[in-house]
């Protein structure tokens, strides 16, 4: 059964008629709103999501939050989610990233060994209107300008930048051919000559450092950092709460906790396709931890399987719990039979290319409780920006590269033309904007409206929860 793909009844109405309603449900100029709603309560909404997850670490997930407000927005795309579905939507609908912030976009290897820029997390992943993505990640450039010092002016031209270049872009998909659109990617050549012709000195040299950087994260650097050699054979590091080998988690259950982690790891197999079944058969297991990681994500179950071929070759995979979408309750539901692979083919549908050993599966902790998983490679060339150093033409740029990927990503399983055209129409006689050529600045303007005023909330969202913590309703505890 698909999980994921966008799926739906033959739609009859002409095209013509599809943007007029959207156009009629929200004029361009609405985006700017900032909806209210009864009952708003962010915390409540982390404590709910907090009832399913390993309570031990929700103290870190709690302190990772209050970082900063930037932290705060990472960890809060449930919070997000309700506030979009207060605002309503276009109904143009597209496989939403579903937590599309500037830090979710980074770089990756590919199948082919080459680099690429994409989006690098789907754990929200759901069909819905494609304008929430955009705002998520015009949000996240303001705040983290914000964050970084960069004065209003700036903000602004990075937030107006961004959402433009995602309009542009989704009319260049639109006149593409469908292949064309699933074939475009965010390459990384050597010597990066596009970034070093568009990119001012200070941010060509940023640029480069995460690239280079991102090359030697893969599975052998991993292993090095995150394990120690015991006897002959690699061992993962105890280092708790963050990560805890499966054998000081309750060592009267080790044994137990060891063979569900190997039946997961049998099951996902089935999950892959065949040639990759085979090259999974070539490793074995050899240590399992309990890790946490991300801020969102703290507390839910991700566990680091540490593999090896019969020459010693370390392959390390992550298999991390799939939860409910925070988009799900929101939206209208899709099929669906398996949270972990929710995420794994609304990843491929998005991403231009995907891990090769990406899969899911479902097994029974030793709680009795069956729980969905997704598993891919930890860390395969992963690298980002650390967004709170950048400064405003670094940042500007980024933005034009998230919003492009962001585009395509919709381009593939939305409708490019309705969207482009929806982006265009212009604006009725008590919007800001123009008409014809500039009709889609309404769109750019709104949104950056729109993501100051949420920034404006998030703060104070932010001071809600050190608040919450500071009287003792909520525990937190800071880790590097």
């Amino acid at each position: 059964m698909a999980a994921t793909q966008v799926t739906s009844l033959p739609d009859t109405r002409s095209r013509a008629q599809r943007v007029r309603e959207a156009a009629e449900r929200m004029p361009l100029g609405s985006h700017a709103q900032l909806p209210s709603w009864a009952g708003r309560d962010p915390l409540a909404i982390l404590e709910e999501q907090g009832r399913s997850r390993v309570p031990e670490l929700l103290p870190v997930r709690y302190g990772r939050m209050l970082a900063s407000p930037f932290a705060f927005y990472r960890g809060a795309a449930a919070v997000m989610a309700a506030d979009l579905a207060a605002a309503g939507s276009t109904g143009l609908t597209a496989q939403l990233c579903g937590d599309a912030h500037v830090s979710n976009f980074g770089l990756f290897g590919t199948p082919e060994r080459k680099q690429v820029f994409d989006l690098n997390d789907f754990d929200e992943t759901w069909p819905g209107p494609f304008e929430w993505d955009v705002k998520r990640l015009a949000a996240s450039l303001e705040i983290a300008g914000r964050e970084t010092g960069l004065r209003r002016k700036q903000r602004r031209a990075v937030t107006v930048g961004t959402v433009s270049a995602y309009r542009r872009s989704m009319a260049e998909f639109a006149g593409q051919s469908a292949l064309e659109v699933w074939y475009a990617r965010a390459e990384l050549q050597p010597g990066l000559p596009r970034l070093q012709k568009e990119l001012p000195k200070s941010a060509r040299e940023a640029a480069m450092k995460v690239v280079g950087k991102s090359r030697g994260r893969d599975a052998a650097h991993a292993v090095a950092k995150l394990t120690r050699s015991e006897f002959g054979q690699r061992r993962f590091v105890s280092d708790p709460p963050i990560l805890v080998p499966v054998r000081e988690l309750a060592p009267e259950l080790a044994e137990d906790l060891t063979t569900l982690l190997g039946r997961l790891l049998e099951l996902y197999r089935s999950s892959l396709q065949p040639d990759r079944r085979v090259l999974v058969d070539r490793y074995q297991v050899v240590d399992m931890a309990r890790k946490a990681v991300g801020v969102g994500s703290v507390g839910t179950r991700a566990w680091l399987l540490l593999l090896a071929d019969e020459l010693g070759n370390p392959l390390l995979l992550q298999a991390k719990e799939a939860a409910e979408s925070v988009l799900a309750p929101h939206l209208p539901s899709p099929p669906l039979d398996n949270q972990g692979r929710r995420v794994v083919e609304g990843q491929r549908l998005m991403q231009a290319s995907s891990d090769i050993l990406l899969g899911w599966q479902r097994v029974a902790g030793i709680d009795g409780v069956a729980r969905d998983f997704y598993v891919r490679q930890f860390r395969d060339w992963k690298g980002g920006f650390e967004i709170e150093t950048l400064d405003a033409a670094t940042m500007a740029r980024l933005g034009e590269v998230c919003a492009w990927t962001l585009a395509r990503a919709h381009a593939r399983s939305g409708d490019p033309r309705d969207i482009a055209i929806y982006l265009e129409t212009p604006p009725g006689p008590t919007e800001a904007g123009g008409t014809g050529a500039d009709a889609g600045a309404a769109f750019d303007e709104a949104v950056a409206d729109f993501a100051v005023a949420y920034a404006d909330q998030n703060e104070r969202d932010h001071a809600e929860l050190a608040a919450a913590v500071e009287a003792g309703r909520l525990s937190a505890v800071h880790d590097v």
